[in-house]
């Protein structure tokens, strides 16, 4: 039968994140997936605090989507459901649509789960999980730190009592600032032990479920000492039962002014779910097929659109949150939604006493976790450069909001990117103390041998970094000590050559020629061969100055046996 069932789902693509499936496998899960539940309802209703959707909806993000993944995904760890990231992201923009936490704010939050699922399903058509690559970790980092600062800030007022809210961080944190004479004592107090509690059982009780303990305890207190009598704000009435399947209802107006909010949660799924899956996979020795994952989420969006939720993501917290519940495969996330299922239909009604301030502190707990410190530290202490993206990446997020951060995210990882390509390292052989020829950073003056130069290109060759490999090796040879007779071009790390690099390497070829400088191409590979005989670059520097070693293209510049002279770590 499990035979049986394998080559059914192997068929049709579907439950490969949990089959194959043991009893002894399903009970483990079975019971991680209730330790699971516990440790992440409270957090699910934070997150519907985050998005500005009534408590329950973060319910109902853990019910039908996490079927829907465990059913299409093929991740055996990625625990799909709502998450801050997103959450913050369409709230921001959504905010300035419609209140909070009304039908219409409800249906338009419906609708950018629909739209961020079909962005998923045509990615995955198309098999666009590459695009993961293109958010950087780096900037991921800085950008969760900025997700995290403003999520706090939007806590604050909650977590102290005070009226109203802004929609941008700024704002909000001075608001806080000028009404803090309205502080409510009894509210600070109340989020200091929550938060405390949480934050201090997180470093030395991690598996102690304190945030749900935290909801269960205000809940109780909140009915037994009447805490709506003493100013202390509470959810009020919450919907019991399963939630309705319907269509979310939008004009079409407001559907093309949601796309780009859903382009910006799609590109945050996609690169947070994948870097989630790809840990885990790897730490159990797992295949990772993260367009099946796509799919799976797609799923998850859809069902989320269609039972009253918002975006759900592939959340690396909640993750690794199951991981150390002990899960090991999509069934705990099944068990999960059951225990969902009985809380809806059972004891929803009580979520009616939970204080505003102990979700705002779960929530607050939360953000903090998201500010990553001592990979930050790491990025500093091995790369200020990157460091200083990171930290842009958090500040963009603070002062112009979460739907521009992640568009500056992904900008600054693609210019990272084409900065290196732009600007590529470049050196030259040239003799070292015992004789021997090693690479040094290109600079002019520098000189392998009197009347030959060894220089060496770090990238493709592409239109926006030709005009620099021109200046480079002109100046190289402007400056050079002696006449220049020679010149080898180490093309080692060229695997490509375009049509306006191609006039550029043309000209300058035929420059140094009439110069009476040899141009010789060394370690040639067979796709810049290609490249170069379909530009016709082949012709001007001539087929015998084209080798595919180094020794070659020496031996033709005179150097007598080049093994004795040339290190072979260039």
């Amino acid at each position: 039968m499990r035979d049986f069932l394998a080559n059914i789902t192997t068929r049709l693509g579907v439950l490969k994140g949990m089959l194959p499936l043991s009893r002894a496998a399903a009970a483990r899960d079975a019971l991680a997936g209730v330790q699971l539940a516990s440790m992440d309802i409270p957090q699910v209703l934070g997150y519907a605090r985050i998005a500005g959707m009534p408590a329950v909806t973060g319910l109902y993000t853990v019910f039908l989507p996490l079927i829907a993944f465990a059913f299409f995904g093929a991740s055996r760890h990625l625990v799909v459901a709502a998450d801050s990231a997103t959450a913050t992201i369409f709230a921001s923009r959504l905010s300035t649509m419609a209140p909070a936490s009304s039908a219409e704010y409800a249906a338009l939050a419906g609708m950018v789960a629909l739209l961020t699922a079909a962005l998923l399903f045509i990615a995955r058509i198309f098999k666009l999980g590459f695009l993961a690559d293109f958010l950087s970790r780096t900037v991921l980092v800085g950008f969760l730190a900025g997700v995290g600062v403003q999520v706090g800030i939007a806590m604050l007022g909650d977590m102290v009592g005070v009226p109203g809210h802004a929609a941008r961080s700024v704002d909000q944190l001075a608001l806080v600032v000028r009404e803090s004479a309205q502080i409510n004592l009894p509210t600070l107090v109340i989020s200091a032990l929550v938060v405390v509690s949480i934050l201090v059982c997180k470093r030395f009780l991690p598996r102690v479920p304190v945030p749900l303990i935290a909801v269960v305890a205000g809940i109780a207190a909140s009915d037994v000492y009447g805490f709506a009598a003493h100013g202390i704000a509470v959810l009020g009435p919450v919907a019991g039962g399963l939630p309705p399947l319907r269509m979310p209802s939008v004009t079409w107006q407001q559907m093309l002014d949601l796309l780009p909010v859903a382009a910006s949660c799609f590109v945050m799924i996609v690169a947070q779910s994948a870097a989630a899956s790809r840990v885990f996979a790897e730490r159990y020795q797992e295949t990772v097929d993260t367009n099946a994952d796509l799919l799976g989420i797609a799923a998850a969006n859809a069902a989320a659109a269609f039972s009253g939720a918002f975006v759900v993501n592939g959340s690396p917290t909640q993750t690794a949150m199951a991981d150390r519940a002990g899960t090991r495969s999509q069934f705990a996330q099944v068990v999960f939604a059951v225990v969902v299922v009985v809380v809806l239909l059972f004891f929803s009604r009580y979520l009616q006493y939970l204080p505003h301030c102990v979700l705002a502190s779960i929530v607050f707990t939360i953000a903090i976790g998201l500010i990553n410190l001592q990979t930050l530290f790491s990025i500093r202490r091995e790369s200020p450069g990157e460091f200083t993206l990171a930290v842009f990446t958090a500040a963009a997020v603070v002062l112009i909001g979460v739907e521009h951060g992640i568009l500056v995210a992904v900008a600054l990882s693609l210019l990272r990117h084409v900065r290196h390509s732009y600007r590529p390292h470049t050196m030259v052989l040239v003799p070292g103390e015992d004789g021997i020829w090693v690479p040094v950073a290109a600079a002019p003056g520098l000189q392998t041998a009197p009347g030959l130069i060894v220089y060496r290109f770090g990238a493709d060759l592409f239109y926006a970094n030709d005009h620099f490999f021109v200046d480079d090796t002109g100046g190289l040879i402007d400056h050079a000590p002696s006449a220049v007779r020679w010149f080898v071009i180490d093309a080692s790390a060229i695997t490509d050559l375009d049509y306006s690099a191609a006039r550029s390497i043309g000209e300058f070829c035929e420059t140094l020629k009439r110069s009476g400088i040899e141009v010789i191409f060394a370690r040639v590979n067979q796709y810049l061969r290609s490249d170069m005989d379909r530009h016709g670059i082949t012709p001007v520097v001539e087929a015998r100055c084209i080798f595919s070693t180094l020794h070659e293209a020496l031996h033709m510049a005179g150097v007598e046996q080049p093994g004795k002279h040339v290190k072979e770590a260039l």
